[in-house]
């Protein structure tokens, strides 16, 4: 059987203000993880668009994204409860910054999301192992080295939009 790898798309927010950095704590197969507001890209939107969307309803703050700070392909294996093998993971994340908008209080958080944190580069650093990823550190350090690409880098066909169910 020959089967075409496909990694699965991903965006996240690299939000910082004063210094401090906006994660998410969320439930995970690993446990509870810190990671940036993240999520998968839907059918019909644009990484910048799934960016917004995955920060609202990880956050209940309104995200823009101003630039790329960077796209990461990573890989894990998780154990398979009754495979004989564990499962192979790749994701390939779009990572932006941008600006903060306003916050929604009355917003119920995504299901998983434990709480938002504000947490300084050197928490961030010291806190590793609570990581959901590698790539929450390699994304926010590439941040802080000033790594920066437009947004016109990214180019979303109208037929990621338009695109009608075939009969």
């Amino acid at each position: 059987m020959n089967t075409r790898w496909k990694p699965s798309v991903t965006v996240a927010a690299v939000i910082e203000q004063s210094g401090r950095f906006l994660l998410v704590e969320e439930h995970t197969p690993e446990g509870l993880r810190l990671n940036n507001p993240a999520g998968h890209l839907d059918p019909g939107e644009s990484p910048q668009q799934a960016c917004a969307r995955e920060t609202l309803e990880e956050t209940a703050f309104q995200f823009t994204p101003r630039a790329l700070v960077g796209v990461y392909l990573a890989r894990f294996q998780r154990p398979q409860p009754g495979s004989a093998g564990p499962e192979d993971i790749s994701y390939l994340r779009f990572a932006f910054c941008g600006d903060l908008g306003s916050w929604d209080a009355q917003r119920t958080l995504d299901t998983g999301i434990v709480r938002t944190l504000w947490l300084s580069a050197d928490e961030i650093r010291s806190s590793a192992a609570r990581l959901r990823s590698p790539m929450v550190l390699q994304c926010m350090e590439d941040y802080l080295a000033g790594q920066r690409f437009g947004l016109e880098l990214l180019h979303t066909h109208p037929s990621v939009q338009s695109l009608q169910a075939q009969p």
